[in-house]
């Protein structure tokens, strides 16, 4: 029987997730900013709330193109918290439309794959854990990323979030011992 790390429920989209996502690196910017806008959503819910209606954000954000989202009108806002597909926050749209704007001022100078991977020096972190009691909620990487994105303008970018994201991006490695996809 395969093994997973305790967080995954019995769900097939969750298990889909951990094992062909979850950990695994991304460098590519956009697919980093979907995932931290994602991470944002899921603050306060579970991420399997999020997960579940991942394809939709994707229809009704743009496929997240920043370009796009930084420039959102009142009336697509409005738009959006009407839409039940998606978590119908007024500050985390608003947050979408926000880390959009910032990111594409740090693309500017820096692609968004180098301005974050910089908080694990370029390379995932391979922790070994060998229970959940073990597993940290946020790290000193995870801190430091947060105060930076705060400090750039970002929302919805706690410690927390940042190390939720870390995990999921790749640049933490939390499979604990026990998971056949370590």
């Amino acid at each position: 029987m395969t093994k997973r790390c305790f967080w995954v429920s019995d769900d097939p989209l969750y298990i889909d997730y951990h094992d062909k996502e979850w950990g695994k690196p991304i460098y590519d910017d956009q697919q980093l900013f979907e995932m931290l806008c994602l991470e944002g959503a899921q603050a306060g819910l579970s991420w399997i709330t999020v997960l579940k209606k991942r394809q939709h954000y994707r229809k009704v954000f743009d496929n997240f193109d920043a370009t796009k989202i930084a420039q959102y009108s009142e009336k697509k806002r409005e738009y959006l918290l009407a839409d039940p597909g998606i978590i119908r926050n007024k500050l985390k749209v608003n947050a979408f439309i926000v880390n959009a704007q910032n990111y594409l001022r740090i693309k500017e100078s820096q692609s968004f794959s180098d301005y974050l991977w910089q908080f694990v020096d370029g390379k995932p972190i391979i922790n070994h854990w060998q229970e959940r009691s073990q597993v940290p909620a946020n790290s000193a990487e995870s801190d430091a990323m947060s105060k930076q994105l705060k400090k750039d303008g970002f929302k919805f970018v706690g410690s927390t979030i940042c190390y939720a994201f870390m995990q999921a991006c790749g640049m933490v490695n939390d499979h604990t011992l026990d998971c056949d996809f370590r």
